[in-house]
């Protein structure tokens, strides 16, 4: 199993002024750590769960270009990007530019948006779910063509894209890989059969059920199973003397039991770089056969 480090909290110490300078500092912990792919949540106000909107909030692709420039080996991905967000066009460049100043680096993380106090906050566009859906399989079908150099224009249902032009082209080959977010078992996750090479769920007692849903959407869709890489969120902090190692290990292992081969995780208090070195000594030794 491989380590993702996801960073969902920017409320440092020292305020904005720092921010850069710590910023660079986890991110190149974290590469140093062994984490296979940094992602950054893709919110103009902070979530719920982390903390009130009035906490800092960096917007993710002008976030995601910075890290590029302080890591070597890291996959770099928004975990993900509300598709309202962006017209399909000038995300499939904004992922294109990731990934060429990357190195190859990017992937696209991406999902049907739910965020709608933040989206009326700044006026983001935010239409129902169902379209929201529809616009999701039409985005996802663009940026596909789009890394793959197809120019022909596009006549959608909710997108008209008049040539796909798209120069320089991806670095990643056949194309950046596209991460679905989201355990939607009629749509999210038919979505994830039909156009996706990753899917990221979360560590929920149905967690099984949401792999089994997937696998049949797979024979519905003709794609095999065992091409998709299955992701899943996973509290990563080791705390600050190692005492959560032991759980977060066991919580791997079972999980890279189901068939999950990355584990995508927050770490609170992420700024005190010795918890890096402890992953690192202890967590990535652990589970890098699992």
């Amino acid at each position: 199993m491989k380590l993702g480090l996801h960073i969902n909290n920017f409320t440092w110490p020292g305020g904005p002024s720092r921010l850069g300078p710590q910023l660079a500092d986890v991110a190149a912990a974290a590469d140093e750590a062994g984490f296979d792919r940094i992602s950054v949540m893709d919110h103009v106000w902070q979530i719920g769960v982390h903390g009130p909107p009035e906490h800092e909030m960096l917007e993710a692709y002008t976030a995601l270009g910075f890290l590029a420039a302080h890591t070597r080996r890291a996959k770099l991905l928004t975990l993900v990007t509300g598709v309202t967000y962006r017209y399909p066009g000038l995300l499939a460049k904004a992922v294109t530019t990731l990934d060429v100043l990357s190195g190859g680096r990017a992937m696209l993380g991406i999902g049907a948006a739910w965020n709608e106090e933040e989206s009326r906050g700044l006026g983001l566009f935010f239409p129902p779910t169902a379209e929201r859906f529809e616009r999701l399989e039409e985005t996802l079908q663009i940026c596909l063509k789009m890394f793959h150099g197809e120019e022909a224009a596009f006549e959608g249902k909710h997108y008209q894209l008049g040539r796909l032009l798209n120069s320089p082209l991806p670095i990643s080959r056949p194309h950046p890989p596209i991460l679905i977010g989201g355990g939607g078992e009629k749509k999210t996750l038919r979505l994830v059969a039909k156009y996706a090479d990753a899917c990221n769920l979360f560590n929920s007692p149905d967690v099984e059920r949401k792999l089994d849903v997937l696998r049949q959407h797979c024979e519905t869709e003709g794609r095999d199973y065992d091409d998709i890489e299955k992701t899943v969120v996973l509290q990563l902090d080791p705390g600050a003397e190692g005492e959560k190692v032991e759980q977060i290990v066991a919580d791997a292992t079972r999980l890279a039991g189901l068939g999950f081969t990355v584990a995508h995780g927050g770490i609170a208090g992420a700024t005190d770089l010795r918890k890096f070195e402890i992953i690192q000594s202890q967590v990535v030794p652990a589970i890098e056969a699992l």
